[in-house]
């Protein structure tokens, strides 16, 4: 309770001061032991708590006998009743309470008690149905230090690995660290994926895997692997190095298929359970996790909505023929706050063909999203679908401001795309990221969905151009900033950017794209190369960029910064070759002919320093 006077969970209020627990505002008959306990568990926010060191917090200075301890759980889920569930065992370890808690007041952290590192954010909403599946792992990940989560896309791998890695916070002292690769797409990034979310920055040298594992030696870390299944064999070798090298690590990853590592254990994570065929009393139907999500994302979708008890029976057929698969439930209940219950399960009859023979497990995850997509898209009136496919351009976080410069246009006003992502955000097509600066995402299935509407419509390279000419302009304007702000506010906002800068990039300097225009996005690009240490990506681009650069650019401070950033970026991931001094040596000559003295002397350092290369 850290401090606060009551903690509310289900029909009960335990108070600190009397300490005491009621159910229904009567007293529970509970002794003191066992009230310590709970205490105890309930302090450590559904963190796992030893048994050592429950026997210390309620028994404190004397030696007492776990059948003590025992007992006193045994009364404890005693006097809770039809709740007994929330106290969960974690066998040959300890427990952790799984309940939901109100406290109220706010809740203060003691004096002196260490707070874990994370840069896991709280969910925003409560995971269900999976209570049986976090026990697992929670006793699982005690035994192995690399543990994958696999199962078809949209069947909850991340959600459930989020939930996993927040309640083992606590027990890593060197934190829990989410490292997010869906928007990844090539392997020699991998590293510098990892450092940054690590907040590992090496002065002068690239991350790569020895010095990530160099800099995890002798910490308590836990790294969660998100969405490995497109990089799989650089997520293999990534794994079973950190593992190698730094004792302390553990490793919590999902992807499609395992990854093969030494040392892996896997855990296939099973869809939502759907009533049988022929259930038909309410409690056997709300007892199962398919049926809650539902109901829970109906009243999310529309807080005045209700699955009356005479539509049970056809909310457990929707559940059933979306194969228990989370995403799939949250996008029929979305819909369902929109038109309906019974309509929802006449468009399944419509749409979901795939899914008549009751064969989940048998069916290929893609056709099963794809047909929970089509439906969902067909249901959007026509400015929320524009504004759907106009957004597959971006690739990873979004602004508001982004998505406007991008999706609107002749067709389409500004005020009908921000109405338009509002309502998308509504009806879970895309994710609103809860963070001050209003990002917004798509995820990967819906965006990949998206891409196939927006070929469709033979407006993929309009809307490429926009979403290109809109990141060369930010990072025009990141560039005046750069020498003015603080250098962690400057990553913060701009580092964000990264995935949508390679995406335009790509697009700009494919046969379709405009050469040109990737030349001043490459070049915008250079502060964020270098404040982020991504030299291997500055190799590349600039190298790209020079090799179509217009005569009109020579001896502009366009060349000057691709010439700097080619040269060094060669040098610190090639080596000293005479390309990488040939560069350095025109990017000086540049800077010096335009007066440029920033630039003259940062080409000046990268030579000195390529020189004490060569020594």
């Amino acid at each position: 309770m850290d401090g606060a006077d009551e903690v509310r969970f289900g029909r009960f209020l335990l108070q600190r001061h009397p300490r005491r627990l009621l159910m229904d505002g009567a007293p529970v008959e509970l002794g003191a032991r066992a009230l310590g306990v709970l205490l105890a568990l309930i302090d450590a926010k559904g963190a796992i708590v030893r048994k050592d060191d429950l026997l210390s917090c309620v028994w404190p200075g004397r030696a007492i006998e776990e059948n003590n301890l025992t007992f006193q759980i045994h009364a404890l889920r005693k006097a809770l009743g039809s709740d007994r569930d929330v106290i969960r065992t974690i066998p040959r370890l300890g427990y952790f309470f799984a309940g939901d808690i109100e406290t109220r007041n706010e809740e203060k952290r003691a004096a002196g008690t260490p707070i874990a590192r994370t840069n896991i954010a709280a969910p925003v909403d409560t995971l269900i149905g999976r209570n049986d599946e976090l026990e697992e792992l929670l006793g699982l990940q005690t035994s192995c230090r690399l543990l994958t989560l696999t199962g078809p896309g949209g069947i909850g791998k991340t959600r459930l690995a989020i939930e996993l890695a927040r309640r083992l916070v606590p027990s890593f002292s060197g934190g829990a660290w989410f490292v997010d690769l869906a928007t990844l797409t090539d392997a020699a990034l991998l590293s510098a994926t990892i450092a940054s979310a690590l907040e590992l920055r090496f002065s002068g040298v690239e991350a790569t895997l020895e010095t990530i594992a160099a800099a995890l030696a002798g910490q308590d870390v836990l790294l969660v692997l998100d969405n490995c299944e497109h990089l799989i064999d650089a997520a293999a070798r990534t794994a079973e190095v950190l593992l190698q090298r730094a004792e302390g690590v553990r490793i919590l990853a999902t992807s499609r298929e395992p990854l093969r590592a030494s040392g892996e254990t896997v855990y296939r994570v099973p869809a939502l359970t759907t009533p049988e065929h022929g259930v038909s009393t309410a409690d056997e139907i709300l007892r199962h996790g398919a049926i809650q999500l539902f109901i829970a994302r109906l009243r999310a979708a529309d807080a005045r909505s209700a699955v009356k008890e005479t539509q049970l029976a056809t909310t457990a057929e929707i559940c059933r023929r979306l194969d228990g698969i989370p995403l799939a439930i949250e996008l029929a209940a979305s819909q369902a706050g929109s038109v309906g219950i019974d309509q929802v399960a006449a468009q399944l009859d419509n749409r979901f063909q795939l899914l008549t023979t009751g064969r989940r497990t048998a069916l290929p995850r893609h056709q099963t999203l794809r047909a929970t997509l089509d439906w969902s898209y067909e249901l959007l009136h026509e400015p929320e679908r524009t504004v759907l496919r106009s957004l597959a351009v971006f690739k990873g976080p979004f602004s508001l401001e982004a998505a406007s410069a991008v999706a609107s246009g002749a067709d389409i006003s500004l005020a009908q795309v921000i109405g338009g992502v509002a309502d998308l955000v509504a009806k879970s097509l895309i994710v609103g990221d809860m963070d001050p600066a209003g990002y917004y995402r798509l995820l990967d299935t819906t965006r990949d969905y998206a891409l196939g509407k927006l070929a469709e419509s033979g407006e993929h390279d309009k809307l490429s151009r926009r979403h290109a000419e809109y990141y060369q302009a930010r990072l025009e304007h990141a560039e005046a900033e750069w020498k003015t702000r603080l250098a962690s506010e400057w990553r913060a906002e701009y580092g964000r950017e990264i995935d949508n800068l390679r995406t335009a990039l790509d697009w700009a300097f494919s046969p379709e794209g405009d050469p040109a225009l990737g030349i001043q996005l490459a070049a915008a690009a250079v502060p964020l190369w270098l404040e982020m240490a991504l030299f291997t990506e500055g190799h590349v681009w600039a190298g790209k960029a020079l090799q179509v650069l217009n005569v009109t650019d020579h001896g502009t401070p366009r060349e000057m910064v691709l010439q700097i950033i080619l040269g060094l970026s060669r040098m610190l991931t090639i080596g000293t070759d005479e390309v990488a001094r040939a560069a350095l040596m025109r990017g000086r000559e540049i800077a010096e002919a335009l007066n440029d003295t920033e630039y003259e002397l940062r080409a000046l350092l990268a030579l000195t320093n390529f020189s004490q290369r060569l020594e």
